[in-house]
Order: C-alpha cells, then sequence, then structure tokens
C-alpha cells in the first residue's frame, strides 16, 4: 500500500475517532471512593539495619588500603531505611518486599493512622523478592484483598500505593503496560510492568485494580538517572506473590525442588531452528541429578512429561516439585533418549538448577 494511502487512512481513523467517542473506554471520574476504602491497609514501614563495609580507597597507595580496609572490616554501622506494605489479615499479618525488610534489625510499621507499632519478620523470598511481617495490634486492622492477576489485562487501570519519598501514604494511578516482563532479577521473573509511577520508598506497596484488590506488590522500577519513576515500574503479580505470602506464613521459608545441575539454553546453527531441550552444563556430584545418572551433556527434553526448551523453563518447573518428591526427567544423550527418574532435592538459595 503506498505511503500516501497509509497517512490518508491515518486521518481518516482519527476523524473516526473524534467522531465516534463511544468506542474509547474512559476512566473513572476519580478514583477517591476506591482510595478512600483502601488507603487505610497500606502503611509505611521504616527499617534499621547493621551493615558492614568500606568506601573506595583505590587512589591510595596499597599497604593504607590495607590498614584502612582492616579497620572496617571490623567496624559496623546501623542504616535507615523506609518502604511500603499492606496490611492482608486483621491480625496484622503485612506483605511487603524482602529488599525492604528481609535483612532489617528493627523493623517499625506506621498505620494510616499514625499508630506506630514493631514489627516481626515472618519469613522472606529472595527469588520473588517478598517478605512477610507482623504487627501486634490492640484491636482488628483494616485490610485488603488479593485480586487475580492473571485477569489483569495490558490497559487496565491500576492505582499504586505506598510510601514514595517518605512522604507517607499516597497513590499514583496508570495503567498495565506488559504482562511476564524479565527483568534479570532471577529465574522466577513474571513481573508486570505498570506506568503509574513508582518511586523510591514505594517498595512493598500494593498495586490495586479498579475494584481494590491487589493485583501486583510494587517492587522495582527504570530510572536511568538514578532518581525517580520515569513511567516503567515493575509489581511482583498477586497470582506469585499471595502463594508465597501463604507459605511464608505457614512455614517461614519456601521450599523450591532442586535437581543439582547447572543449564543453558541449546543455541542453534546461524539460519536453523533451536533444537528442543536444555543442555546440562555440569552436575553437582552430591546432588540428586547425579545420583540418578544423569551427566554434563545430556540434554533436558521433559520434566513429568512437560516440555523445556529454555533453562529458564526448566528451572521453573523443578522448583514447582516438592522437595522430596519424584520427577521423571526426559533425557537425550547423542542418540538414545531416556526416562530418568530422580528424587528432587530442596534447592539452595542462589542455586541456579
Amino acid at each position: 500500500m503506498p505511503s500516501l494511502t497509509r497517512r490518508h487512512l491515518g486521518v481518516l481513523t482519527a476523524a473516526m475517532m473524534v467522531a465516534r467517542p463511544a468506542f474509547a473506554r474512559s476512566g473513572p471520574d476519580s478514583f477517591a471512593p476506591l482510595v478512600k476504602r483502601v488507603l487505610p491497609a497500606v502503611v509505611n514501614i521504616g527499617v534499621t539495619e547493621t551493615v558492614s563495609g568500606s568506601p573506595d580507597w583505590e587512589d591510595l597507595p596499597p599497604e593504607i588500603q590495607r590498614q584502612l580496609r582492616e579497620r572496617f572490616r571490623r567496624s559496623k554501622r546501623q542504616v535507615q531505611g523506609a518502604g511500603s506494605g499492606f496490611i492482608i489479615d486483621p491480625a496484622g499479618f503485612i506483605i511487603t518486599n524482602n529488599h525492604v525488610a528481609g535483612q532489617a534489625d528493627k523493623i517499625i510499621v506506621s498505620l494510616s493512622d499514625g499508630t506506630e507499632l514493631p514489627a516481626k519478620l515472618i519469613g522472606t523470598d529472595e527469588l520473588t523478592d517478598i517478605a512477610v511481617i507482623k504487627v501486634n495490634a490492640p484491636r482488628p486492622l483494616p485490610f485488603v484483598t488479593w485480586g487475580n492477576s492473571s485477569a489483569t489485562e495490558v490497559g487496565d487501570w491500576v492505582i499504586a500505593a505506598g510510601n514514595p519519598f517518605g512522604l507517607g501514604g499516597s497513590v499514583t494511578a496508570g495503567i498495565v503496560s506488559g504482562r511476564g516482563r524479565d527483568i534479570g532479577a532471577s529465574a522466577f521473573d513474571d513481573y508486570l510492568q505498570i506506568d503509574a509511577p513508582i518511586n523510591p520508598g514505594n517498595s512493598g506497596g500494593p498495586v490495586f485494580n479498579s475494584d481494590g484488590e491487589v493485583v501486583g506488590v510494587n517492587t522495582a522500577i527504570v530510572s536511568p538517572n538514578g532518581g525517580g519513576s520515569v513511567g516503567i515500574g515493575f509489581a511482583v503479580p498477586s497470582n506469585v506473590a499471595s502463594k508465597i505470602a501463604a507459605e511464608l506464613r505457614d512455614k517461614g521459608r519456601i521450599e523450591r525442588g532442586w535437581l543439582g545441575v547447572s543449564v543453558q539454553d541449546i543455541e542453534p546453527p546461524e539460519g536453523k531452528k533451536r533444537a528442543p531441550g536444555v543442555a546440562v552444563a555440569g552436575v553437582d556430584r552430591t546432588g540428586p541429578a547425579a545420583r540418578a545418572g544423569i551427566r554434563a551433556g545430556d540434554v533436558v527434553t521433559a520434566i513429568n512429561g512437560q516440555p523445556v526448551n529454555t533453562a529458564r523453563s526448566l528451572i521453573q518447573a523443578v522448583a514447582a516439585i516438592t522437595p522430596g518428591g519424584s520427577a521423571s526427567v526426559a533425557v537425550r544423550r547423542g542418540n538414545r533418549d531416556m526416562e530418568v527418574a530422580v528424587t528432587v532435592g530442596r534447592r539452595p538459595v542462589n542455586d541456579q538448577g
């Protein structure tokens, strides 16, 4: 189609949209009724953390560097931070981020009415950046409920709430900009991308849908200059966060399956399709895979009958298996296909497979 025709078509389409505004889905006149209903369950979280470390002395002579590093190695200092969270149970259970509360020595929760309460860390999950804390309140607390993030579509209105820059309870509105985002934080990345401004201090706060249900937990932002929001924020979907939170409440930790292998995607020859499966690059000699006979160089094609074609999908499939359970691993070794029964282990923190 000639370029001129495309330009004319664009003008015509724009004219039709102006003439037929009924096709456009408008937002609410005000979010105020929704905000009044949910904001009392949003809390500010102040943390105190003891850290050790040393400044950068690269310009100093090596001997002076060693002396200073030894002195600072033995020293510790306390730093303070702030984040957000939300109450999911009137008994005082609160959801926030692991990077907000996971290493804290002291946690103080500020309710919307100004009440300050000490909080106890119940459990954290580094891989999804979710933490559960609890306060003991003299009365039942206002709370919010989980929504279904799978039903949240790109283009839906959302409200992000929290404590940006330590200013106190604040809300911003926007839409869902994308789903299933992988930002390289872990093999379990599956973020909602939203354009409601998220700033430092919003971490751990809720993302509400138009029904006032929590469909995400604010976690990260893109900020090229290291400052505030540029309209690209990421939230852990509620369908992930709610399951993690429930397990943390029950057990205090997350248990994921583990094979004891390092894996990598199979890169196809130029111009050809990638072969199915994931290559085993290495095997932990004391891990479940080694005990079952899996070797470096094998190609895993399925876990319990479900095909795996990327390292990420394999890790997620294994992680979903309860430690101690059995997994049927389909393996291709040279020209031979086989099924290997593996008793799945418990995944160590930061392990690959």
